[in-house]
């Protein structure tokens, strides 16, 4: 996707949908989730990080929240939802579990069933030996579980009910409807029962009750929803581009016809047949997108990287340059920039350039992919000691951790030439070869820990 990232993530986190999931980094739809998510998170009290926002490559609807506060959004929430009050109801929901603590209290429980679990498969074997029939423990450690998992599922009904609540208080502090989040969990339901799964709590990521459906209907009686243009027409796009890369081409002109002359929709087509190899059919869509909304970053970005694909660099790096322009603090922007940079055979000055668009992009976005490329580009400018520490930043993140010990090596070989200059005009590198050392010393101690793991 134009500047799109996908990341296979591994969290330590209780929760089972966290374990391992691809992400996906694209700024036009982040900066909508965080234009949705701050008034939520003001209005509930919690402190708002972007960078605690994660776009989950996945087609189901869902959303939920992790260890650290983490939200994670799956695509097929923004693809399948109706507007963006859908959206505002779903996240308003998710900010509630966050607010009542549900994440520290779930840890708890499952701790507690795993504790039931061990208990009862202690009791089992016990009993199983005293009478000689396996099959009478095995019935014990089954009750046993069945009883732990029948709580579990009574006080995460309790915690949706409670999340419910939150939302509804919420959307009415920030005179927002809550017909979103009845019409999203509406869609939830719908969405098991097309899936063929029992009514039963077990399987439910948000467990549905007659009663949570009451009382969202009557909470979408308080107030109409009615949308907002310039957001509403935020979210078609974001929707558009999604279905654009995501779904399959086939796919595409089914849900928007080569006749729909709408803006969603030939932001859609573009991607399509971009990736069907018509480029200059993905540049006239684009073009005439461009036309229209000369100062949308988003358009650039996106003509930028069908420049870049087809072979194009010089005209990439005049696109990525205007969409940098027009959103100076853009990580993906940035480090798509920095990415044609180095494949046009870059000047001295232009190394530096890349440098230092790849170093602001890190402290807002510690991408891997980033790591990569600042290692090249530090190559190029003759920073050996930078350049291996880069490399085993990349390294570290990519699992190779004795590859990362042997550039740690390096790049701290690469600095013993340059001595211990602490005064007069080499003061400042000085400084840097200092900064450096600190750095390598963290990068060590880390990889120390992930060894222990």
């Amino acid at each position: 996707m134009a500047g799109i990232f996908l990341l296979l993530v591994f969290f330590g986190s209780s929760n089972a949908q966290a374990q391992s999931i691809r992400l996906i980094s694209d700024e036009e739809t982040e900066l909508f989730l965080a234009d949705i998510l701050r008034p939520i998170y003001k209005a509930v009290n919690i402190p708002f990080n972007r960078n605690k926002v994660f776009i989950v490559e996945d087609n189901s609807l869902n959303a939920f929240v992790a260890d650290r506060n983490d939200m994670f959004v799956h695509t097929g929430t923004l693809i399948q939802a109706d507007n963006y009050n859908q959206i505002e109801g779903v996240l308003a929901h998710e900010a509630g579990h966050i607010q009542g603590g549900h994440i520290l209290r779930q840890k708890l429980k499952i701790q507690d069933m795993q504790s039931v679990s061990l208990a009862s498969m202690i009791a089992a074997g016990v009993v199983g030996a005293a009478s000689g029939r396996p099959d009478v423990g095995m019935a014990i450690m089954l009750g046993s579980q069945t009883s732990a998992l029948h709580s579990m599922v009574a006080h995460q009904l309790q915690e949706e009910r409670s999340a419910d609540e939150s939302a509804v208080e919420t959307l009415g502090k920030l005179n927002k409807s809550a017909v979103g989040l009845r019409d999203f969990m509406k869609k939830l339901q719908q969405q098991n029962m097309l899936s063929g799964i029992e009514e039963s709590d077990y399987f439910r990521t948000h467990p549905m009750s007659s009663e949570r459906v009451s009382f969202l209907n009557k909470a979408a009686q308080n107030k109409p929803f009615i949308p907002d243009k310039n957001l509403q027409h935020r979210f078609e796009m974001v929707k558009a581009k999604l279905i654009g890369f995501l779904a399959a081409p086939r796919r595409v002109w089914q849900i928007y016809p080569r006749n729909d002359t709408s803006a969603p929709a030939r932001y859609a087509h573009t991607v399509a047949l971009f990736r069907q190899t018509d480029i200059n059919g993905a540049l006239r869509n684009i073009n005439s997108l461009i036309q229209e909304e000369p100062q949308n970053p988003f358009f650039h970005e996106l003509k930028g990287q069908i420049y870049f694909e087809s072979g194009n660099v010089a005209q990439a790096v005049a696109e990525y340059k205007i969409a940098n322009k027009i959103l100076p603090n853009a990580a993906t922007i940035q480090i798509s920039l920095a990415q044609a940079m180095l494949e046009n055979t870059p000047s001295p000055q232009e190394v530096k350039t890349i440098i230092n668009l790849l170093n602001k992009a890190l402290i807002k976005e510690n991408n891997t992919f980033a790591w990569m490329l600042l290692a090249q580009a530090y190559g190029m400018d003759d920073d050996m000691a930078y350049a291996n520490y880069a490399s085993a930043e990349f390294s570290l993140r990519i699992g190779e951790l004795g590859t990362a010990e042997k550039q740690i090596k390096a790049a701290r070989e690469a600095l013993k030439p340059q001595g211990e200059m602490l005064n007069g005009k080499n003061a400042a590198r000085a400084r840097n070869t200092a900064q450096l050392k600190q750095k390598l010393d963290d990068l060590e101690k880390r990889i120390k820990q992930l060894k222990k793991i």
